[in-house]
């Protein structure tokens, strides 16, 4: 009987850590739709964005308020961090993009022509 019970207290510890390490990792994960914002020369820019994390590529796209979409390139994930390019409509102005996530919110900076902004989003509900 003691055997029975050591192995079933086993395997609902590895259920529980198994359970508690992937939540804990998709609250750490840039995957899902969020809200953009980041403060422009001309007021703030904001979009919802919707990233998608495969195993360490980033794919996903920017919406932007006026409806234009961007997707970006030359995504990266690595756990909480992450990073791509984001090309200005067809400016050709590309915005280097970094950013921690920190469970419903993720902060960051952008990069273009010299310029680095900072920016913030939160995850969608």
């Amino acid at each position: 009987m003691k055997a029975a019970m050591k192995a079933g207290i086993f395997v609902f510890l590895v259920t529980a850590l198994a359970t508690i390490s992937s939540t804990l990792y998709a609250q750490n994960s840039a995957d899902g739709v969020w809200n953009f914002v980041m403060s422009g020369p001309n007021g703030d820019v904001t979009a919802v964005v919707d990233l998608y994390a495969d195993g360490t590529s980033l794919i996903g796209q920017f919406e932007l308020s006026d409806g234009r979409i961007w997707p970006i390139s030359n995504g990266s994930a690595n756990g909480p961090t992450f990073s791509f390019e984001l090309e200005r409509g067809d400016s050709g102005v590309i915005y280097e993009m970094s950013g921690t996530v920190n469970g419903n919110q993720a902060t960051g900076t952008a990069t273009a022509m010299g310029t680095t902004r900072e920016w913030s989003m939160t995850r969608a509900q």
